[in-house]
């Protein structure tokens, strides 16, 4: 049985974005991006490809970046920070791309980034179906709308946000719409020197 995970950065006031969507005010951190690396490779080296969900506009974002962050033969970009470059980047790109991506879009007619699939709504027995497969974690980046109806289905096992030292004062809450107020319980919490930290919630059965 897989469990979904749903991973975000979001700003001290509880922004996963600003309005704009822009990517460039998180808090860069060589150790969670070490920490994020290693969980791929050992996912790789067990022979384990990953599984993704996205909204249409995460999608998007992603599909045009990571296939040319494999251009680099060693240290690639860091999509947050223009400029920055790391081997830890690199290992994500590669765990990425070969991981079997699934988008929700209205929209889209048909998507060609390798090894994805759109789908045009959300069948919450399609995601359990998802579930009881063998394999790693499902993995959920952003995607708010797409978060907020899989919260509705009781969907989401974990989350994982990093907080970043930073006050937005405006911006995008990862989930809206919810009313039944999911309880959740915390399971790890860490703090790191550039002054993120890492809170784990569990969903309570």
């Amino acid at each position: 049985m897989r469990r979904i995970v749903a991973f975000n950065r979001v700003s001290a006031d509880g922004y996963f974005s600003p309005p704009d969507g822009n990517l460039n005010w998180t808090v860069p951190d060589e150790t969670i991006d070490n920490e994020a690396a290693a969980e791929c490779e050992r996912a790789m080296k067990a022979g384990q490809r990953g599984t993704l969900l996205f909204g249409r506009k995460t999608y998007e974002a992603f599909e045009s970046f990571w296939p040319h962050a494999l251009r680099y033969a060693d240290a690639a970009p860091d999509p947050h920070k223009p400029g920055r470059s790391s081997t830890a980047m690199r290992a994500m790109a590669v765990f990425i791309n070969d991981a079997d991506k699934i988008v929700f879009s209205r929209t889209r007619k048909d998507v060609t980034w390798n090894n994805s699939r759109l789908l045009h709504a959300i069948d919450p027995r399609e995601i359990e179906r998802l579930k009881s497969e063998a394999g790693p974690d499902i993995m959920i980046f952003g995607s708010g709308e797409v978060t907020s109806e899989l919260v509705k289905h009781g969907l989401i096992d974990e989350f994982r946000f990093v907080v970043g030292p930073i006050l937005l004062g405006e911006g995008r809450v990862l989930v809206h719409g919810v009313t039944s107020r999911p309880a959740l319980q915390l399971t790890e919490s860490r703090a790191y020197p550039s002054g993120n930290v890492l809170l784990r919630y569990a969903r309570r059965a």
